[in-house]
């Protein structure tokens, strides 16, 4: 509480208004401290990353997708599906260059091991450029 002088009659009178000065001093100081420490709280490895010149690869125009279902029924883009067993010979028929990149896409109740032969039967026909496909979720998950 501050008092101001009243020049007629010498008496204190109170003044109603806040003094912000220091109030914003802390403040500052505050901010100066939490500016400071921020970036050292934060774990960090220092990588000095080397640069590349190299282009991105561009998407291909008509990728193949290579569709696993359950009982491992395979199918490529729109054509007729096919057994796991008979890959070996429909899928030149419709992937006749073998450094095509297949991007598989699998039902979510495949098992994991029915996956892992599909991959391993694509790698013995020669197709070693897989890639797997599935839905982006959004950063929130509800439960």
């Amino acid at each position: 509480m501050s008092f101001q002088f009243s020049s007629s009659d010498h008496e204190l009178q109170e003044n109603h208004e806040i003094n912000v000065t220091p109030f914003i001093d802390v403040m500052l100081v505050l901010l100066i401290i939490f500016m400071v420490a921020a970036p050292l709280a934060t774990v960090s490895v220092p990588v000095d990353l080397p640069t590349s010149s190299a282009k991105p690869n561009a998407s291909p125009s008509q990728p193949v997708y290579l569709s696993v279902g359950s009982g491992q029924m395979l199918q490529v883009d729109e054509h007729p599906a096919f057994s796991l067993e008979e890959a070996s010979q429909k899928l030149p028929q419709w992937v006749a260059n073998k450094q095509t990149r297949l991007y598989l896409r699998a039902d979510k109740t495949l098992p994991y091991q029915s996956l892992l032969e599909v991959i391993n039967t694509l790698s013995q026909a020669g197709y070693q450029q897989v890639g797997l496909v599935g839905i982006a979720q959004s950063a929130s998950r509800s439960s």
